[in-house]
């Protein structure tokens, strides 16, 4: 079996207690805390057209990394006018967000179940305040780390500060252990106005994302799970499906229902050949 490696040195494959009935209060495995959850492509069909315009609107290459490329201009102008530009794009392709198959059924489920639920999008807020209106009014999505959220997937920072806001938090031990988490950490605090990195890490402890499952179609989402430390799933389309071999990918569903078979009888991650 490979081992996959995480800069948080879990244990893989990553395993959850069931969720179905008693057996959910009588069992050794861990139990999951949380479920976050990518947005485009994700929770709602993927609106790949967004990125080739976006890609048009700035002039770069498919290679080149959008909200990199914009974080790069050299003066606060020329950031936000491109930003703004991009943000024009989702405006319009947000009128145009279809819901996943199974989305309503897998809310329902993990509401049922008192799951909590988090959001990290590398979206802006309106899309996201769009899509939860329109297809997931009543439930609750806590915290929601969208794109003013910096470093964005796929660094780990953003699930790390979803796992903190949940309480969810490791002690650093000792030094070594200290330097193999500072890169990971790395702005999960301050950007997000929760206090500064350093302090953060002073105090000792940083997020702890281990029971936790990311849900997404990227590599950004799978990357930024491992790194985390969490579970990573990867909702399958025909463009990704590239990803279903990755070594940061823990389980492939077609459908974001077909996670509710698998939290009732307890989430495996599956094991890869070497």
């Amino acid at each position: 079996m490979r081992r996959f490696l995480s800069t948080m040195t879990q244990p893989f494959p990553k395993r959850f207690a069931p969720l179905k009935g008693a057996t959910a209060e009588h069992h050794d495995l861990p139990k999951l805390k949380g479920v976050i959850f990518d947005v485009d492509g994700t929770l709602c069909q993927p609106q790949n057209h967004m990125f080739t315009q976006m890609r048009h609107v700035l002039q770069i290459p498919k290679s080149v990394d959008i909200l990199e490329h914009i974080y790069a201009l050299p003066t606060p102008s020329q950031r936000e006018s491109a930003m703004e530009s991009i943000r024009a794009i989702e405006r319009v392709s947000m009128t145009q967000q279809v819901a996943q198959p199974g989305l309503t059924e897998l809310m329902t489920y993990l509401d049922g179940r008192n799951i909590r639920k988090g959001i990290c999008t590398r979206n802006f807020e309106q899309p996201v305040t769009h899509l939860l209106t329109k297809f997931l009014a009543g439930s609750v999505f806590h915290p929601v780390v969208t794109r003013d959220f910096r470093p964005p997937k796929p660094d780990p920072a953003g699930l790390l500060f979803i796992a903190r806001s949940w309480g969810l938090t490791r002690r650093v031990e000792g030094e070594g252990d200290e330097r193999a988490v500072r890169e990971v950490v790395c702005e999960e605090s301050v950007r997000s106005g929760e206090g500064e990195k350093e302090g953060a890490l002073g105090r000792g402890e940083v997020g702890d994302a281990s029971g936790l499952i990311m849900v997404g179609d990227s590599i950004d989402d799978m990357t930024a799970g491992r790194r985390a430390g969490a579970a990573t799933v990867l909702l399958v389309n025909d463009v990704n499906r590239h990803l279903a071999d990755h070594e940061h990918t823990d389980l492939v569903i077609e459908r974001l229902d077909e996670l509710v078979h698998v939290l009732d009888r307890g989430f495996v991650g599956r094991e890869i050949p070497q």
